[in-house]
């Protein structure tokens, strides 16, 4: 799929066309619980947690046919947020962050169902991914951030990297679900 049959969508859920938080929910069940095989929350097909709130901003990405194809999850880190009270030990003991100007990218997932079948991480390396992660980046900023922080598989921060955004671990790697997560910001250019 090329970037030109793509396009960003932003919003916080209170904002978003009528039935696309129970999208993003159902493309995030097949993502983290059919695809990865995280424990998490899911009702009737639908992936959300406590951190997906009216004021929670999302962004998304969808092909021509409006399908989606990725979506990343913005929190304020001056609201509870993931990292803070389900993650914090991706920390070694720092503080969480708690600051207007800093905000959390979490559920960032960018898999392309209607594409043929490849591993999750292969995916990863998409134009969509790509797109999804500016997007995100654009709109955390709209918002007021400066810097976000993410709890993330370790690959990610390649794709990071291959992107030229300036990024740092918050500390080092532990196991969850079965895979190598890390804290890490980013520094979003003004």
């Amino acid at each position: 799929m090329t970037a030109a049959a793509l396009r960003v969508v932003t919003g916080r859920a209170a904002d978003l066309p009528q039935g696309y938080i129970e999208r993003l929910g159902r493309y995030r069940h097949r993502v983290f619980i059919e695809q990865l095989g995280w424990a998490v929350q899911s009702e009737q097909g639908c992936e959300r947690d406590r951190f997906d709130r009216a004021d929670t901003v999302y962004a998304a990405v969808e092909d021509s046919q409006a399908q989606i194809a990725g979506c990343a999850r913005l929190l304020p880190t001056t609201q509870p947020y993931l990292l803070n009270e389900v993650f914090a030990e991706l920390l070694h003991g720092a503080p969480p962050p708690c600051d207007a100007r800093v905000w959390e990218l979490s559920r960032f997932a960018s898999m392309d169902f209607s594409q043929p079948a490849t591993t999750p991480l292969a995916q990863f390396s998409s134009s969509a991914t790509a797109m999804l992660l500016r997007g995100a980046m654009e709109c955390a900023a709209r918002c007021g951030a400066e810097r976000l922080i993410t709890v993330s598989p370790v690959g990610i921060e390649r794709l990071i990297r291959r992107l030229g955004i300036r990024a740092s671990p918050a500390g080092r790697p532990v196991a969850i679900y079965g895979q190598r997560m890390f804290a890490c910001w980013i520094e979003l250019d003004p």
